[in-house]
């Protein structure tokens, strides 16, 4: 099996007039995924290659039963394109652009978790979400991810996602699904709510979980990991050598005082009785003796 999203996933493109929503939803549609529609108000009534354009994600549900969301308009229209695809009626909201402002994020991530419960949102900044031979929504390259299973992957970090993907394949090892949940501050899936779902998962026997510096997600998954997961989890940290109080890459990853560091999430993980890797290389490599351990 697979979560969130499978080969009967239908996914409406906001923004797929554009050039890397055109590149994208090309490409998806390419590898497999039912890309059913796209939306530009302007553009009502024209098609991308075949793919029909409508003005409003409920149109476009009205007409192709559309039931996902990816979306690639830029920053400033992000808040009304995840409220059109809420109000439209999909159940899984995509949201690829970098650069929302932190409280555009807030809103609408409360908004979603008030009025629209039913609705999940994976972003915004994040690569998207594939699950090799079925689906792949966002900007992850299909060709470099194996089908078929026991692995799941989250992370935070897109280049690591992509790593971890790449460095499981070489090994000859499958994965069920790759989410990435990027690193902003209000993300709007975070590393609970894909570990609950993997380890619900019946062909999803152990997870990578890729985290990097700044906030407490990582120690709150630590903690859910003690608690609740009975599969076996491989993780990484990204940031040992990063300098305090400096921001690193995402809007997320800042290291304030002593919280947030790489060294007290991965002791955190490792009390949770994860194994975490010093570096992605290893932590591909331990993940190879856990599942030659699954049998």
């Amino acid at each position: 099996m697979s979560i969130f999203v499978d080969e009967n996933t239908k996914v409406v493109y906001q923004g797929l007039t554009g050039s890397q929503g055109r590149f994208y939803g090309l490409l998806n549609r390419e590898y497999g995924t039912q890309v059913v529609a796209g939306t530009n108000p302007k553009k009502a009534g024209t098609d991308i290659e075949g793919i029909p354009v409508y003005a409003s994600v409920g149109a476009a549900v009205e007409a192709t039963g559309a039931n996902a969301s990816c979306v690639f308009i830029p920053a400033p229209g992000v808040l009304n394109a995840v409220m059109d695809a809420a109000e439209g009626g999909v159940e899984f909201i995509v949201v690829i652009t970098e650069g929302v402002p932190a409280q555009d994020e807030a809103w609408f991530y409360n908004k979603l978790r008030r009025d629209y419960p039913q609705v999940r949102l994976l972003g915004p900044n994040c690569p998207g979400i594939i699950s090799p031979g079925k689906c792949n929504i966002g900007i992850t390259a299909g060709h470099i991810a194996k089908a078929g299973g026991p692995v799941g992957i989250v992370s935070r970090s897109g280049t690591l996602t992509y790593q971890a993907l790449y460095e499981l394949k070489e090994k000859g090892i499958g994965v069920t699904t790759c989410v990435g949940i990027g690193g902003d501050p209000v993300p709007g899936t975070s590393f609970i709510d894909c570990l609950e779902a993997f380890e619900a998962d019946p062909e999803t026997r152990a997870v990578m979980m890729i985290g990097e510096i700044g906030g407490s997600a990582e120690e709150d998954a630590a903690a859910f990991i003690k608690d609740k997961m009975s599969k076996p989890v491989v993780a990484y940290v990204a940031g040992v050598t990063a300098p305090p109080g400096k921001k690193m890459g995402h809007a997320g990853a800042i290291v304030s005082g002593g919280k947030g560091t790489a060294a007290a999430k991965m002791d955190a993980l490792r009390d949770a009785g994860a194994q975490v890797g010093q570096n992605p290389t290893e932590a591909g490599e331990l993940m190879t003796e856990v599942v030659a351990k699954l049998g």
